[in-house]
């Protein structure tokens, strides 16, 4: 029987889970590196995967984490995937200190106030712009002083510092290009109802490192990480940003919503 006490939000949250700090390191675990096997966590946290399997166990019941089949992304190989465990809805709220229900509502206002209808959709849009344009100058400081063939990477430690768990790495199978994936959202719940949010991250990107992107994945979409791809070849000059400038502009299909 569980004791009464804090919820699984307030012992995450506030580290007071007394006796299970290797739990919540685990769990955090998940949190920064996306969608994790029982051979990844093992790995990372040198423990044994049958003492991974038993804090995994008890994170499900407490509806921290839950198990899924392993997307791939490119050429699939031969077996069954690897389950992973990726953090619910609940378990991303006990790292979460954001105010969705201020935020969502300070949306519906805008939108409401606009119209709504087209015009609600675009004065979100444009306000999501504008928040993306006040948060870019530190990412354009750090892809500008980056040498090309860095300047993912760059741009992925920047987000880190503001939160995303950003990593960069060679986009699997075919496709020439990298991915950039952000393994945290401060705003996914609020991305849900208002993927605008999304969308102007997404058309960021590709302004900032001056290409064509496409979002693969998002949190607010359900799935484990945000997951962006930019191809390799850029023929564009990299690390403009700056929301008055022509550049290429992300797949309209995909910046915010997942490609069906």
């Amino acid at each position: 029987m569980k004791n009464v006490g804090e919820s699984p939000r307030e012992e995450l949250a506030t580290g007071t889970r007394g006796d299970h700090p290797t739990r919540d390191r685990v769990a955090r675990s998940v949190l920064d590196h996306g969608p994790s096997t029982v051979a990844d966590l093992a790995g990372r946290l040198g423990l044994t995967q049958a003492a991974v399997r038993r804090h995994l166990d008890t994170l499900v019941a407490e509806n921290v984490v839950e198990p899924r089949e392993q997307r791939i992304y490119g050429a699939r190989t031969r077996g069954r995937p690897a389950k992973v465990f990726a953090l619910t809805a609940c378990g991303r709220d006990a790292f979460d200190q954001s105010y969705d229900l201020l935020a969502v509502d300070a949306l519906r206002w805008i939108e409401k106030a606009a119209g709504g209808g087209a015009a609600g959709e675009a004065a979100v849009a444009a306000f999501a712009r504008d928040r993306i344009e006040g948060q870019a100058e530190p990412y354009r400081k750090a892809v500008e002083a980056a040498p090309p063939e860095g300047r993912t990477e760059a741009l992925a430690k920047a987000l880190s510092v503001d939160g995303y768990a950003a990593t960069a790495r060679s986009a699997p199978g075919p496709q020439q290009g990298e991915q950039l994936c952000q393994h945290h959202c401060p705003v996914a719940h609020v991305a849900e109802r208002y993927p605008q949010l999304c969308e102007a991250e997404t058309e960021f990107f590709s302004r900032l490192l001056g290409t064509h992107v496409q979002r693969l994945a998002t949190i607010a979409h359900g799935d484990g990480v945000c997951t962006t791809f930019i191809p390799r070849n850029r023929p564009y000059p990299a690390g403009l940003g700056s929301s008055q400038t022509t550049t290429p502009s992300a797949s309209g299909s995909t910046a915010g919503r997942n490609p069906a």
